[in-house]
């Protein structure tokens, strides 16, 4: 048998169960951020731009305020910049990692080794 990994993820639903952000969207607001552009975020992770863009106006919708402030460009192009409310998101997604990822590391490795030593 080949052997197994335990894997975990977190996001953020709206009270209807759907995803507003996870760990893909949240690399996207980072890069976002990090890029001063949607049109390098995007090239940098490998993402179409038109879906890209479907989806932040999507979760704009359905928290009800914009997370993203844009500027058309000149000869020098635009600017995609995060809201303050973006920021707060992310902050809040980012200290549910840290709070939550040390336990869970610790959880799977204490169950992965007892795993390991049942198998063997």
């Amino acid at each position: 048998m080949s052997q197994l990994h335990f894997k975990y993820k977190f996001w953020i639903e709206d009270q209807d169960g759907v995803s507003i952000l996870g760990d893909g969207k949240y690399r996207l607001l980072k890069a976002i951020e990090e890029t001063g552009s949607l049109k390098y975020a995007v090239a940098k992770l490998n993402l179409s731009y038109r879906k890209t863009w479907d989806k932040l106006r999507n979760i704009e919708n359905k928290l009800g305020y914009p997370i993203l402030e844009t500027q058309q460009g000149g000869p020098s192009g635009g600017t995609t910049t995060l809201t303050e409310n973006a920021r707060k998101l992310m902050e809040a997604f980012e200290k549910l990692h840290r709070e939550c990822d040390p336990f869970f590391k610790e959880t799977i490795q204490k169950i992965s080794s007892t795993d390991s030593a049942t198998t063997e």
